[in-house]
């Protein structure tokens, strides 16, 4: 049985995230996604629009997904690797060179598959003018409590 994993935060849930499970299903027999953990994307600067059982939920209805576990920390996937028996991490391009990445192809297969070009969840907060990126990073605004 040949294992797969990704990361990610699989926020505002869309097609680009359903076609990259997709192709990453096809890359073996069984797909693990290391789901980010509220208090890892904190540490990122990043904040969720879905908690993370949601995020969780969400992704245990998707036919591809065979398991969901935390993704709490970057220091965690060689012991994902290894715990999970994985023979492939997938990622998207957008981490191609990146050292978060590449120093797992001593442990297994690296592979990156190219982006959902149109739609991002980044491009669905913009769209929806949730709040424009500060410093890089996307974030829900506080709800204004005037407005409550």
């Amino acid at each position: 049985m040949k294992r797969i994993l990704t990361y990610g935060t699989f926020d505002l849930l869309h097609y680009g995230h359903i076609r990259l499970l997709k192709r990453a299903k096809a890359l073996g027999d069984y797909l693990v996604v290391a789901l980010s953990t509220d208090e890892f994307n904190a540490t990122k600067g990043k904040r969720a629009y879905h908690d993370y059982e949601t995020r969780k939920k969400m992704l245990e209805a998707i036919r591809y997904v065979d398991l969901v576990i935390p993704e709490q920390n970057w220091e965690q996937k060689v012991l994902d690797v290894k715990k999970y028996e994985i023979d492939t991490v997938v990622m998207g391009s957008d981490w191609a060179g990146s050292d978060r990445f590449d120093y797992l192809k001593e442990y297994c297969e690296v592979v990156y598959l190219d982006r959902t070009e149109g739609i991002s969840t980044t491009k669905i907060k913009e769209d929806l003018g949730l709040q424009e990126p500060i410093n890089g990073v996307n974030q829900i605004p506080e709800p204004n409590q005037e407005n409550n």
